[in-house]
């Protein structure tokens, strides 16, 4: 019985010793999938027995590099912890299409009916020569002011007056105008004669020509007035003298019969 149990013993203690050792299956590394956040970083958060190793080596980042990403003098890191692992794109965004919206027709804009406006004209006595009607100086009569449109339609040319009012043109359509003055003898312009001009609706405009009298006619004007005054002065002068001469004759006479 001894010797059978030895036997076996030892051929137990053989077949352990000739049979294949099977190695322990070797150690699983985890997967670890980074994913970018909105604004393209990528963040591991640090988990319990964590060492940089651990993480270089399920996230494929080199530790010197992790170390540089995120400031590190060394090797310690804490649970919790969130380590920057690298950059990229931000993550995909899906639109979701809303509702289409639909144009508003564009109606056409109607056209402004045409308004009026009024032109008030004034030939003045340019007294001064400076081309700016002065309160002092007056219109000049016998002139006449003429306005025409560009397109061809006339006011009436009326004639200056002596008084010191513009004369107005109301209720004219609106456009471009030409205005013109015709100077009576006797004077010369002192401004421009003829002028264009818009003319908007709603608007009043006050328009001075000037002129000035000329050198003849003051000279007609001065001389005028004073042979006036002059020729019975020189009638009276005169017919003093013919009397002084009367008396002296007579004396003369006089005097020689005496003799």
């Amino acid at each position: 019985m001894v010797i059978g149990g030895l036997a076996v013993l030892i051929g137990l203690t053989f077949s352990l010793m000739t049979s294949p050792i099977l190695a322990a299956p070797p150690a699983q590394v985890p997967i670890y999938t980074p994913t970018p956040g909105p604004d393209g970083r990528i963040i591991y958060i640090v988990q319990p027995n964590d060492t940089l190793l651990r993480i270089s080596l399920i996230s494929g980042v080199p530790v010197d590099q992790l170390r540089g990403l995120n400031n590190l003098t060394g090797d310690t890191i804490y649970e919790g912890q969130r380590l920057l692992l690298g950059l990229a794109g931000p993550a995909e965004v899906v639109v979701t299409p809303g509702p289409t919206s639909t144009p508003t027709p564009v109606l056409p804009t109607p056209s402004p009916l045409p308004g009026s406006g009024n032109l008030c004209i004034l030939l003045f006595e340019d007294i001064n020569g400076d081309s700016i009607r002065q309160e002092q100086e007056p219109s000049i009569p016998g002139g006449a002011i003429s306005i025409n449109e560009r397109s061809g339609t006339a006011a009436d040319a009326v004639d200056t007056t002596a008084t010191m009012e513009h004369h107005c043109f109301e209720q004219l359509p609106e456009g471009e105008y030409s205005i013109s003055v015709a100077i009576p003898a006797g004077f010369n312009p002192t401004t421009e004669t003829s002028i264009f001009l818009p003319l908007k609706a709603g608007e009043e405009t006050y328009i001075d020509f000037g002129a000035q009298v000329n050198s003849q006619t003051e000279v007609e004007a001065s001389q005028t007035p004073v042979s006036e005054k002059r020729t019975p002065l020189l009638g009276i002068i005169g017919g003093a003298f013919l009397l002084g001469g009367l008396v002296l004759a007579l004396l003369a006479t006089r005097l020689l019969k005496s003799k």
